[in-house]
């Protein structure tokens, strides 16, 4: 088809050598390829599968770390929920390998008594969810995404440009004078994605001045399933849980700083480094003894001015960027995933096109409330723990203590975190 590098990986579609497609998605991260895998999982009797070609800037192959950018040092909280997901569409087998459950999960408030446990066991599941690092998911989703019989991969491929026609759009491609045509297009190619500013769609910003240190930690002891999500001053501490490596017992840190201060911080020797983490962080995993590679990444609420418009759709972190104190940006990503594939594949059921906007509405109508929801409830326990404004203090005081003591309040906070909060679509 052109002189990039290619995987071809589609044996089922008899039109896939045309350059036209029912669906192109935009980036091959874990939405984008959790997109392409829902809508092109096998199809029960009667139901149409669409013609799908997944397109990614970056080369993919088996050998090396991950190339996109989205499979970089950070981990990924994976709720229970998604894990059923990605189950569904043959993706957790070759994840579980890399994934490390959360029996409890530990909040607490620094300086202030009490703190709350969410935990598998009352919640009467085997984990909360689980976390692993991206590479690590990086390379198990490429290794399904070189693997796929069902449509088309192209690698080492970047998009130029996007134009809006008749029954859907153009991609033009860079180095070549191809052009591809798609009645939807996905844009799922992160929040960088310069593609959605070329179409003129903006993104709202609100900046939390904080940044966040990303880290890979070696501990004295074992952490045993437990995820610990520490309020300070500062901001949001998390220490999660990973699988040992050479022996050593892991968590994952997300540090939280004023962005003023986090660069001092993150330059700090390992030796005093890790001492200032033990001190706002304690003896809960004994000594911290060593720490790993560290990114910094500035934080902030980001949300696209449009989501959808005919034949185009966002996806992920283009779409909406999460603070990640509660682990739902992937999360969220992927049931918004799953409800697009629904609809794609009910459209064509009908003998409507998927990038119709009347679908394309009935999508963004049945995504809403779950957003306004999962993006509420992160913006809103940021801004309440990150305060010291008079009064927030005793509220969150009262806040921490119904939660310590009354179950279903407990219960009702855990089926959130695992994914459960909102209605999931059926993969059938």
């Amino acid at each position: 088809m052109n002189s990039h590098y290619e995987v071809n990986s589609h044996c089922e579609l008899s039109h896939c050598e045309f350059s036209h497609y029912e669906v192109i998605i935009v980036g091959a991260g874990m939405v984008g390829a959790s997109l392409a895998c829902a809508l092109t999982r096998a199809a029960s009797a009667g139901q149409v599968v669409p013609s799908v070609l997944l397109v990614e800037a970056a080369p993919i192959s088996l050998d090396g770390p991950p190339r996109q950018p989205g499979f970089d040092s950070r981990s990924t909280v994976l709720s229970a929920s998604s894990c059923d997901a990605l189950a569904g569409l043959d993706l957790w087998p070759a994840l579980a390998a890399h994934a490390e459950p959360i029996t409890q999960i530990l909040v607490s408030d620094q300086g202030r008594f009490g703190a709350v446990r969410l935990s598998a066991a009352e919640a009467k599941v085997p984990a909360l969810g689980y976390v692993a690092e991206n590479g690590a998911l990086g390379r198990a989703f490429n290794q399904a995404l070189l693997r796929s019989q069902r449509f088309i991969l192209r690698a080492n491929t970047r998009v130029r440009a996007l134009k809006a026609v008749p029954g859907g759009m153009h991609l033009s491609l860079e180095g070549s004078d191809e052009v591809l045509s798609a009645a939807l297009v996905v844009l799922a190619d992160g929040g960088r994605s310069g593609l959605a500013a070329q179409l003129g769609i903006e993104r709202r910003e609100c900046a939390y001045g904080q940044s966040a240190i990303i880290a890979n930690i070696a501990c004295e002891l074992p952490h045993a399933g437990r995820a610990w999500e520490r309020f300070t001053p500062k901001g949001p501490l998390a220490l999660l849980p990973l699988p040992d490596f050479e022996g050593e017992h892991r968590c994952a840190l997300v540090w939280t700083h004023p962005a003023a201060e986090a660069e001092a911080v993150l330059a700090l020797p390992d030796a005093a480094f890790l001492a200032r983490l033990q001190a706002d962080f304690g003896q809960a995993l004994g000594e911290l003894k060593k720490v790993g590679k560290r990114a910094l990444f500035p934080l902030s609420l980001t949300m696209a001015s449009e989501q959808v418009r005919p034949g185009l759709v966002l996806l992920g972190n283009v779409a909406h960027t999460l603070h990640p104190v509660a682990g739902q940006g992937f999360n969220l990503a992927l049931r918004d995933a799953l409800t697009l594939a629904h609809e794609v594949r009910s459209a064509l059921a009908l003998g409507t096109s998927p990038g119709d906007m009347r679908q394309l509405l009935r999508y963004q109508e049945s995504i809403a409330v779950d957003q306004d929801l999962t993006i509420g409830f992160s913006h809103h326990l940021v801004s309440l723990f990150s305060s010291n404004k008079p009064g927030l203090g005793l509220v969150r005081q009262i806040g921490m203590a119904a939660l310590a003591h009354v179950a279903p309040l407990r219960q009702a906070l855990a089926r959130q975190a695992m994914g459960y909060g909102q209605p999931r679509v059926d993969l059938e």
